[in-house]
């Protein structure tokens, strides 16, 4: 019988660790694009959960080193980490295809919602599910909290780093990007005086050491610095990001709705440092008040729809182009005028992600292993566990405390049992999620009869 289990066990280990095809990774990152939910910060937790932990298709550090880039970099930093692993696993392709498959489910749910808001206005069975989603997005975040911290946070110098960070941007409101450089420069510093105390992101033994890319394995032959292969990307990403908006420039006009969506988001892209909510006053600003896309009260909407919808929380930039286009058609049927607007505004949004992680990743391939780095890098982690739970508590008081004085028992037990089971049972996010939003939908519908 002993023969038996071990034969079992390492058949197991075998499984979890052979090389994904590009078929079962293409699933898994189309699934990815579907359920994920809560904003950036959701999306790493998903991440984590699903690639470190369960399938092991990357190591905990190797995960957090790829991270940390993609924290520094503008843009949708969810979208690139997945970007930079789809690039490890299956070379250019898998990363196109990562990127492109992490946005595309949102591309189609937020159109849906854009139409039959600009249309119709709120729908009450949408609002009903997205207010049982609130609660299971809570619960992914406070999970992600705990799983992160659990590998980040070994010693008193690390969770001194978290807690300064969540004083940092909770209290004091200082810029995501601040917190990062800080707690790197600090990493780099404390590296150099402290080392024991700094350098904790190494490999987690036994466990995760049979990960698909772990921490010993040397980086793929793709991923080795190429200058001509780095002039080639900037052209072909550089050419393709600004081709749609000059095409519409030619067909439209130079002041044409279409194309200055498409200069502005394409200039919006290389700026959004720290975040959607770093860069949202800006594009509200500009939409509001010098373009005039919108109408008071429209930017709040779309940024309802945005946080309730899967993919990047930056995808409210869509609503924009939708509605701008919607609101001035000029000369085209609305619905193919916002259509355009609304495509146009995501592909000058996420295109850049793939020039920065294509020609960058393979330079943040070759400092692996550095020992200044490495212990900048902890510190980051640290840091960011603090910005996971700053994240966290921002979601329970919105979620748990929607007016003054009350307390939302159904949000607190549904994040309470979603929190517990993701922990303690090993939930899988999908039913998680699917669960948690029907759950919704028949608790506001039966207060309403």
């Amino acid at each position: 019988m002993k023969a038996i289990s071990l034969q079992q066990t390492t058949a197991e280990t075998s499984r979890q660790t052979s090389h994904p095809t590009f078929r079962e990774a293409s699933r898994f990152w189309l699934k990815l694009g579907f359920i994920s939910f809560g904003g950036p910060t959701g999306q790493i937790a998903i991440m984590q959960t699903e690639l470190v932990e369960k399938k092991r298709w990357i190591s905990q550090s190797r995960f957090l080193h790829a991270l940390n880039y993609c924290m520094l970099l503008p843009g949708p930093e969810a979208q690139q980490l997945a970007i930079y692993i789809g690039w490890l696993l299956h070379k250019t392709w898998g990363g196109i295809v990562a990127g492109s498959l992490f946005v595309i489910p949102s591309i189609f749910v937020l159109w849906m919602l854009s139409y039959v808001y600009a249309a119709f206005g709120n729908i009450p069975w949408i609002a009903a599910v997205f207010y049982g989603l609130k609660p299971a997005v809570t619960a992914i975040v406070m999970a992600a909290v705990i799983r992160i911290g659990r590998k980040a946070l070994r010693n008193e110098v690390m969770w001194a780093l978290a807690t300064l960070a969540f004083i940092a941007i909770y209290f004091f409101k200082v810029p995501f990007p601040m917190i990062v450089l800080s707690a790197g420069l600090i990493g780099f510093l404390g590296g150099l005086f402290w080392k024991n105390k700094f350098q904790v992101l190494s490999s987690d033994g036994g466990e995760l050491e049979t990960s698909v890319i772990s921490d010993e394995q040397e980086s793929p032959p793709h991923t080795r610095p190429n200058w001509a292969r780095a002039i080639r990307v900037i052209a072909v990403c550089v050419a393709l990001w600004i081709a749609p908006t000059l095409i519409a420039g030619i067909a439209k006009g130079w002041q044409s709705t279409l194309f200055n969506e498409g200069l502005f988001f394409s200039k919006a892209a290389v700026v959004t440092f720290g975040g959607a909510y770093a860069v949202l006053p800006y594009v509200a600003q500009q939409a509001l008040f010098h373009y005039g896309w919108l109408k008071p009260g429209q930017m709040m909407d779309g940024l309802g729809l945005a946080e309730t919808t899967p993919g990047p929380l930056i995808m409210v930039v869509q609503f924009v182009g939708f509605m701008g286009a919607w609101q001035h058609p000029e000369g085209l049927p609305p619905l193919l005028a916002a259509t355009l607007g609304a495509l146009l505004t995501t592909w000058a949004t996420f295109t850049p992600c793939f020039l920065w992680i294509f020609l960058g990743g393979p330079h943040i391939e070759k400092l692996r292993g550095n020992v200044k780095l490495a212990t900048a890098l902890s510190a980051i982690t640290a840091a960011i566990v603090g910005v996971v739970l700053n994240l966290a508590v921002w979601f329970g008081l919105r979620v748990f405390f929607p007016h003054p004085g009350s307390i939302d028992w159904f949000a607190v037990a549904i994040c309470a049992v979603a929190f517990v089971g993701m922990l303690r049972w090993k939930w899988d996010i999908i039913p998680v999620v699917l669960g948690s939003g029907l759950l919704g939908l028949i608790y506001q519908f039966t207060l309403a009869h």
